[in-house]
């Protein structure tokens, strides 16, 4: 498989493995049809996966290699952490600023954002999961340029933590009221802004080399953003903290162990 990827340019290896990420969520979404509703405890169980995913990811997949390319430019040990850690703020600060203008919606937590009254309540839940997957597609890309192998091993573990979201997505639509089919197509197209988010991460860093250091950072804290922010309150919010956390520590020796192992 990687040599197929090594075959592509940076650009268009982040479209195919964020397109694969979307089919999966997608994917996910599917078994909706059919399951009436998902076990609170299984429901946390899930999110806490996902979760322990993007904190692996974020660590082995982001920040580290990020530090290295640093290293490579001939940055100094100090000077590439406070490089890579400005830019993991600066990632953080773009989804709070997004987070606070954007109207969306919370599948428990409710409204947040900009003024929500003339927007659907379907189309709040739309630019929530955006919220939550632009930040994924981004890292997929910046993995790519940065090595072909880094980029399997991170597409790889975000496909598979996507076909459980896309699942979870679709059963709460559908507990808040959506019908079925709505439900379920919300959560397959809800995929579609990773590999949009794929392919600009990959072009902008392959234009600016210089740049990597600086995009694995910032990915990295739009993702730590998204964990802590949206995903572990999500999580813990029905008194499942166990089985939440359980899923967490799962998802991150899965993804440690894809990272490891591909990269």
């Amino acid at each position: 498989m990687l040599s197929q990827f090594e075959s592509m340019s940076p650009v268009m290896a982040a479209l195919l493995a964020g397109s694969v990420a979307a089919l999966t969520t997608a994917l996910g979404a599917m078994p909706a049809l059919f399951i009436e509703r998902l076990g609170a405890r299984t429901h946390d169980m899930l999110l806490g996966f996902g979760a322990g995913v993007m904190l692996a990811a974020s660590a082995f997949s982001l920040v580290l290699p990020g530090i290295e390319a640093a290293q490579a430019l001939g940055i100094g040990q100090w000077s590439s952490g406070s490089l890579v850690g400005v830019s993991l703020l600066f990632g953080a600060a773009l989804l709070l600023w997004m987070d606070r203008s954007i109207p969306h919606e919370h599948f428990i937590k409710g409204a947040e954002g900009g003024s929500s009254q003339r927007i659907k309540r379907t189309w709040l839940f739309v630019f929530a999961i955006c919220l939550h997957n632009l930040p994924e597609g981004i890292a997929i890309g910046v993995g790519f340029a940065n090595d072909m192998g880094q980029g399997i091993a991170l597409a790889t573990g975000i496909a598979v933590q996507d076909i459980p979201e896309g699942l979870v997505v679709s059963v709460a639509l559908i507990a808040a009221g959506y019908r079925r089919a709505v439900a379920v197509m919300v959560g397959m197209v809800s995929g579609l802004i990773e590999p949009v988010g794929a392919v600009a991460g990959a072009a902008v860093v392959t234009t600016l080399p210089l740049l990597l250091p600086i995009g694995l950072g910032f990915a990295a804290g739009a993702m730590l953003y998204v964990v802590s922010h949206e995903i572990i309150p999500e999580s813990h919010r029905q008194g499942h903290e166990h089985s939440a956390t359980s899923g967490l520590m799962v998802g991150f020796v899965v993804m440690m162990l894809l990272d490891t192992a591909l990269a």
